[in-house]
């Protein structure tokens, strides 16, 4: 019990990484702005750049680790974000700080879909839905957490120090990951068909209609909170006057709400299946986020008027995301790695199309908004017209598989 204590933990800091790597600079947009001479849509493209590092990072290293194990591959991708963390520290433009945060998004690839392989190496079903939601809770701490610490950091130096900040935790990251984790993928579960092999198995995956859009699902719910995460610091700060800490408070309102619905999800899967749960939660984020539009369009109800539907549309978004990779990964438990690094660029890729929209509208509580709203009204389209939740097999599974290696 213990040892699995410890492998779950450190699956935590792993899925913590990418969220950190996002979410930790947030405060330091409008001063980046200022300090870069540059736009807020074009400092917003170095979120963008993050995403899109994470996207196709995963798209490379989860077939990879299908291939060789999983250990390799994982420390390597820290070791690359622990040097474009360093290098972050010393860019002279928005440029090279562009190109640097792609490069620290393909190094947090690794981490964020290596910890997705190694939940499906070790658990499958019910088991793995509700280690997902405990997951999930990591991802909901590390938004409140990194603008905090952001902020914090902001009031000592620059938004360079924010970088500082980052390799030192890439590096913790790396030490315990090292220390702690097994391989979990015995080399004859490993798959060697190469180049060809690995498009054999995206082709396998691709064909699979449920799969598909069990993973768009969970990429347009990721763009509805990476819509909030990317126009937030300019809809409170810029919009409201709020100070950089009194945007992390907020921002770590949202958080909150997310986490406590994924810890629900553990005890709502008692009582109902993931797809059951995931519809309802679509339904219900799609009618908070209407509501939300409205108001941001009308002014109603000013800063609270925001606040209210925001934070329960962000709570939606925390039911679905434990539900829909666990029943997408189900599915193809012989190329775990494969399946979550598709799972993971379609979330991670679809939600960069977010930030950029954001900025392209305006980049204020409507722009915002739209994009949230679009979202989720997006994804309960694909949810009931693709996914065809009502037809899915109920799971009923708790199989948790050895550690092993």
């Amino acid at each position: 019990m213990g040892r699995r204590f410890r492998i779950v933990l450190v699956l935590g800091f792993l899925t913590a990484l990418g969220p950190l790597t996002i979410d930790m600079y947030l405060p330091s947009l409008p001063t980046i702005s200022t300090d870069l001479n540059a736009s807020a849509a074009a400092v917003q493209l170095t979120l963008t750049g993050t995403l899109i590092g994470l996207a196709f990072g995963q798209l490379l290293v989860g077939p990879l680790s299908d291939a060789v194990g999983r250990r390799v591959p994982l420390l390597s991708g820290i070791a690359v974000h622990i040097l474009a963390s360093v290098l972050c520290v010393i860019a002279p433009n928005l440029a090279m700080l562009g190109a640097l945060r792609v490069l620290q998004g393909l190094g947090a690839a690794a981490a964020a879909v290596i910890a997705t392989a190694m939940v499906r190496d070790l658990f499958d079903g019910m088991a793995a839905a509700r280690l997902f939601s405990r997951l999930m809770l990591v991802v909901g701490v590390a938004p409140i957490l990194a603008p905090t610490i952001g902020g914090l950091v902001l009031n000592w130096t620059s938004w360079r120090g924010v970088f500082v900040v980052l390799t030192v935790v890439g590096t913790a990251i790396m030490a315990v990951s090292a220390i702690v984790l097994p391989e979990t993928l015995p080399a004859v579960r490993r798959r060697s068909g190469g180049v060809l092999g690995t498009v054999r198995d995206y082709g396998r995956l691709f064909s699979d209609r449920v799969y598909v859009g069990l993973i768009l699902v969970a990429g347009l719910a990721m763009a509805a909170l990476f819509a909030y995460v990317s126009g937030s610091s300019y809809v409170f700060q810029d919009g409201f006057g709020m100070s950089e800490q009194q945007f992390a408070y907020v921002f770590a309102g949202g958080a909150i709400g997310l986490i406590g619905a994924t810890q629900l999800n553990v005890r709502l899967l008692r009582r109902w299946t993931p797809q059951q749960i995931m519809s309802t939660a679509l339904l219900a984020g799609l009618g908070f986020g209407l509501v939300l539009l409205v108001l941001a369009a009308t002014n109603v109800g000013g800063l609270i008027g925001i606040l209210i539907p925001l934070w329960a549309t962000l709570a939606m978004v925390g039911l679905v995301m434990p539900n829909a990779p666990a029943l997408a990964l189900s599915r193809h438990g012989e190329a775990a790695g494969t399946a979550a690094a598709l799972l993971g660029a379609v979330q991670f890729g679809v939600g960069a199309l977010a930030a950029p929209l954001v900025g392209m509208l305006g980049v204020g509580a409507v722009a915002m908004s739209i994009v949230v709203f679009g979202g989720m009204l997006a994804a309960t389209a694909v949810c009931f017209l693709v996914v065809q939740p009502h037809r899915l097999p109920v799971q009923q599974s708790e199989t948790v598989v050895a550690l092993v290696h």
